[in-house]
Formats: C-alpha cells, sequence, structure tokens
C-alpha cells in the first residue's frame, strides 16, 4: 500500500531551512540580504545572507586550511566514503523538504522535485561514495632497475557555481566527486535557489563532514561568483550556466592564478525524426523533452527537425502530446508542469518568441504568459513553425517550453541542421534504421546522442558538450578527473 502524497502547500508553509553563509562549519550572517521570491505566486519566501568578497576570502581560507591539514584529504578513502553515504540517507529522510524548497524557489513540481531531483542528489552522494574506494593508482611496467608510481591526488580548494534549473542535482554532481576524492569545496549556489543548497549542507555537516570542507557562499554572481572565479587560491573552478558566464569565468581563471575551469554551457538540443521512426513514441519525446522543468534544461529538445514527408503529421501528434502539459501551481499534486523560475526569466522567453514570430514565423499553440493573476510567472507549451535553420528561435537558447519546428529532405541535411548552432550538448535520432543511427550519430557533433529516447542515461556516463556547451564532464568515473592531479614518482633502485 502506498502512501498519500503530502501536502505540499501545508509543507511549504511549515519548513525550515538555514538562511546564512556556511564557512568554517559555521553560520555567518553575511554583509547583508537578499530577498528571495517564489516564482509560483510572486511572494517573498525569506531572505538569505549574501556574501562579499571579503566572506570568500574567508571561505576560501576557510577551505584551505581544512585541505592542508588533511582533516579531510588525510582520511582514508573507506571513511570518507561512511561520511558520503551517511549524507545520501539523510538526503532520502529529508526528501519532502528538499522537494518542496525547490518548488518554492524555482517553481518545479514538488512531486517531481522528490521523485527525481531529490533522488538524483541521495544517488550521486551514494555512488561517488561508494565509487571512491575503487579507484586505482598506477604502476607501470619500466625497466627492472626502478619503479614508477602514478598518483591521483586531490587538486586541492574546488569553487563550484551552480544554476537555478536543477539546484539539488547539478550542486551534488560537482560537489560529490570533489569531497569524494579529498578536495575541500566552496560552493556558489544560484541566487534563484540558495535554500536547497544551504539545507543539503546542513545534512553534510550532520552526516560528519569536517569544519571547512565544505563552504556555501550564496551570492551574486557579479560580486560573490567573480570574487570565487578570480581567486589566486583557487586551484580549480567548476560552472553550469550560460556561455556567456562561461567565458567570464574562463578569463577570470587565466588572469588569476590560472586555476583549471570546467564549463558546461548552454544547448540548442535536437529531436530529429526519420520517416521510418515510431512516429507516436518520437512525437511524445519530442514534447516531453522541451516542456519537462517548463524547458528549463541546457539539453532541452527545442528543435525538432522532421523529414518534410512526416512533418504535419508528427506535428499534429506533438501538439496533441503538449495540450495535455500545460502549467499550473507546483504544488499541487497533479501540476504536469510548474512555473518558470523567475519573472525575468519569463520576459526573457516572450521577448525571443516574440522576435521569432516577427522573422516571420508561424505560432501554432501558445506564445502568451498564463496564469498572471497569480502573481507567478507561468509560460504554456509553445510551437512555431516556419522557420529557417538560422533564424532566432531555431538558433538562440530560449530556457523554456519553446518548440521550433524544422523540416530537411535527406540524412545529410538533418545533420547539418542539426549541427548548425554555436553548441554541441545533446540531441536524439529517431530512426529504426540500425546503419542511419549510427552514421547519424557519427555526423552530430554533441556530448550525448540519444537513439530513441531522450534524457536517458544514469551515473556511470558521462555528461558535458562541446563547441560552446563547454568541456569536461560531469558524472561517471571521469568527473573524479577535474578534481584530481596526477603525480608521477620515479624510484631508482640500487
Amino acid at each position: 500500500m502506498t502512501n498519500p502524497p503530502p501536502d505540499w502547500h501545508v509543507l511549504a508553509a511549515t519548513v525550515e531551512y538555514p538562511t546564512d553563509l556556511l564557512i568554517d562549519g559555521g553560520w555567518v550572517p553575511g554583509e547583508h540580504r537578499s530577498d528571495v521570491v517564489s516564482p509560483i505566486d510572486g511572494r517573498v519566501i525569506t531572505d538569505v545572507a549574501y556574501a562579499d568578497a571579503a566572506s570568500v576570502d574567508r571561505a576560501v581560507a576557510s577551505a584551505r586550511r581544512a585541505f592542508e591539514d588533511r582533516r579531510w584529504s588525510g582520511m582514508a578513502p573507506a571513511d570518507r566514503k561512511d561520511v558520503l553515504i551517511r549524507w545520501s540517507h539523510l538526503v532520502n529522510e529529508h526528501a519532502e523538504q528538499l522537494a518542496v524548497l525547490t518548488s518554492l524557489e524555482m517553481g518545479k513540481p514538488a512531486r517531481e522535485a522528490q521523485a527525481i531531483d531529490v533522488r538524483a542528489c541521495h544517488r550521486t552522494l551514494r555512488w561517488y561514495g561508494e565509487a571512491i574506494d575503487k579507484v586505482l593508482d598506477e604502476m607501470p611496467s619500466v625497466p627492472d632497475s626502478s619503479w614508477a608510481l602514478i598518483e591521483r591526488e586531490p587538486a586541492g580548494v574546488v569553487g563550484a557555481i551552480t544554476p537555478w534549473n536543477f539546484p539539488l542535482t547539478l550542486e551534488t554532481w560537482k560537489v560529490a566527486p570533489a569531497l569524494a576524492v579529498g578536495c575541500s569545496v566552496v560552493l556558489k549556489p544560484a541566487e534563484l535557489s540558495p535554500l536547497t543548497a544551504l539545507y543539503v549542507a546542513r545534512l553534510g555537516l550532520e552526516a560528519g563532514l569536517p569544519d571547512g570542507v565544505l563552504n556555501v557562499v550564496n551570492g551574486s554572481g557579479a560580486v560573490a561568483g567573480a570574487a570565487l572565479a578570480g581567486h589566486m587560491d583557487v586551484d580549480v573552478i567548476t560552472f553550469t550556466g550560460s556561455t556567456a558566464t562561461g567565458r567570464a569565468i574562463m578569463a577570470a581563471a587565466a588572469q588569476s592564478n590560472m586555476k583549471r575551469p570546467y564549463l558546461e554551457l548552454g544547448g540548442k538540443g535536437a529531436n530529429i525524426v526519420f520517416p521510418d521512426a515510431d512516429l507516436d513514441k518520437a512525437a511524445a519525446a519530442t514534447a516531453w523533452a522541451v516542456t519537462y522543468n517548463a524547458g528549463q534544461m541546457c539539453t532541452a529538445g527545442s528543435r525538432l527537425i522532421v523529414h518534410e514527408s512526416i512533418k504535419d503529421e508528427v506535428v499534429g501528434k506533438v501538439l496533441e502530446a503538449m495540450a495535455a502539459l500545460q502549467p499550473n501551481d507546483p504544488l499541487r499534486h497533479d501540476a504536469p508542469l510548474g512555473a518558470i523560475a523567475s519573472a525575468r526569466q519569463l520576459e526573457t522567453i516572450h521577448s525571443i518568441v516574440t522576435e521569432g514570430l516577427a522573422e516571420g514565423g508561424h505560432l501554432l499553440m501558445g506564445g502568451e504568459p498564463v496564469l498572471t493573476e497569480s502573481g507567478g510567472s507561468y509560460y504554456p507549451p509553445t510551437v512555431v513553425e516556419g522557420l529557417n535553420p538560422h533564424s532566432l528561435l531555431a538558433q538562440k537558447e530560449v530556457f523554456g517550453p519553446v518548440l521550433s519546428v524544422l523540416t530537411f529532405a535527406t540524412d545529410d541535411e538533418a545533420i547539418a541542421i542539426g549541427n548548425a548552432t554555436p553548441y554541441g550538448l545533446a540531441s536524439a535520432i529517431w530512426t529504426n534504421d540500425l546503419n542511419r543511427a549510427r552514421r547519424a550519430s557519427k555526423g552530430l557533433r554533441m556530448g550525448t546522442v540519444w537513439v530513441n529516447c531522450f534524457e536517458e542515461g544514469d551515473l556511470t556516463v558521462p555528461f558535458g558538450g562541446v563547441k560552446q556547451s563547454g568541456f569536461g564532464s560531469d558524472k561517471s568515473l571521469h568527473a573524479l578527473e577535474k578534481f584530481t592531479n596526477l603525480k608521477t614518482t620515479w624510484i631508482e633502485l640500487s
């Protein structure tokens, strides 16, 4: 017998959470505070402490002390594993609180946040905890008169700057592997979603993270983010967010101490549908791929690239599927779609749609904000056809539930259109011809290509892109490489 769903409205009114900075194991009020506004109804939830450059300095210094005295990096890997796994269990125990905070902060349906985001946070902490004492150093074959050791050492202090669209998931994708290998971390969560980061960090302290090993500095990108990216005592900076901010972080890394930057940036994903595909499955996945999380995904399938002979049939099926995916109060258990994360993001989405229509696109669905009487930020699934592959809507990352419809005549043209953006993060191919699938997959310049599915994968496979989608991978054992240095020790035997 399954338990009834929680009353998310009641939980939203009663959930408790930290609102200060976390520095050196203590909660610090910061120099000033800033409101957290819920996109559900536009009301102020609370205010949180904001870090200035001096607060970031203190957090980095705390992380450096913790690293240098080896209170964490000097622990046996099995002991670090125990802490991460205890932490993962605490996340599970607090799943409802974390889910409702996610909903309050960025508008995702609380039901989905519990089923997907909290689950991803739990699994990521557990997976890296389980992995770390199974990653081995190397002893290559050398002449008998010598020994050679190749060791992976923790890089030091890691700065992590994370976005608001999947706060729980993306924070732990960075924090968990960095901590697993023995680094200390200073996390700067997005301005829109600090509460989940602070809540998870508090659970980390409860699980046994030593003071200073994880610090959280809420604040603006222009102040706290810039201070972290340009800090002379941060060894690695990892970031997920916009391409423009990624460029600024890369420049700051180069101009400071040449810290290693790892950037996961924007995307303009495609669903490429060939005539021999399962059209029902392709259309359903296309509708989901651009509306899940209200389209606020760097992997969103925001371009439907469909063979001209089946365009009308596929688009009709997509419109039918999207009609059932309308936004509503994300604290309702049956909300198929939640809010856009902020009024500013809502305005951005609508302005891009308006510009795209002015270029000659034909609106098939949506195109105007909805539920405006709520005071919140809601945008419906929107479909535009008649676009040129190089038009604004077909090129720009909208970060909203907006689908551009493009057509092709040949396989080569489909691949060319798929590649014809500055991004190279993820796209999907729909075909029942294995040879075609392989040719198209090889032809697409993407970090991930899905075949007859969308957004599938797990922690065993890397996530990252090419071109202006950035470089460096989250997830999998490859993520550990970002946070370690290789050291060779050569021993000449007598």
